[in-house]
């Protein structure tokens, strides 16, 4: 199991969050491609993401990158969340980016979520940064989702562009 530390004391009953230090975790991976197939529309990219790669860049990226799991008394992952520290000066200096949040479905509307997003919130503040970014897909199956983010007090700002390079 990877190495990990609880970091959320007020996780929903039979839950606790963690962070998930080692790089290249497995349950991580496995969550985010739960995601991926569930968002369908990813899937073509996901099917080349090449895990040595991502897993050494998760390493080299270091105190930059925090990932958070939530998981049941049991063992078992019900949640993941991806955290990365980026810069702009529009946002104040470094600023934090959830670039994965995935709660399982049998998982969903329990607080999970909440506690993840808790979970970087906290960590987001003891790093002094002044906000935290999050795409959320403009489709109508993801209204849900948007609506999630919105109550966590996130804004809508606009969709995100995206540029493949390979």
């Amino acid at each position: 199991m990877p190495a990990r530390r609880r970091v959320a004391p007020r996780a929903p009953h039979g839950y606790e969050i963690v962070a998930i230090r080692k790089a290249g975790s497995p349950e991580v991976y496995a969550a985010v491609d739960a995601l991926l197939r569930e968002l369908r529309h990813e899937a073509d990219e996901a099917a080349a993401i090449d895990l040595r790669k991502v897993t050494a860049d998760w390493r080299a990226a270091g105190d930059r990158t925090r990932v958070f799991a939530a998981r049941t008394t049991e063992g078992r992952t019900a949640g993941v969340l991806t955290l990365f520290e980026s810069f702009a000066i529009y946002a104040g200096g470094a600023y934090g980016i959830i670039s994965e949040l995935y709660v399982a479905p049998a998982h969903r509307s329990s607080g999970v979520g909440k506690a993840l997003i808790a979970a970087a919130v906290a960590h987001g503040r003891a790093r002094g940064w002044l906000r935290i970014d999050v795409t959320a897909p403009e489709d109508p199956r993801f209204d849900r989702t948007r609506r999630f983010y919105e109550r966590e007090g996130f804004v809508f700002t606009g969709p995100k562009l995206k540029r493949l390079l390979r």
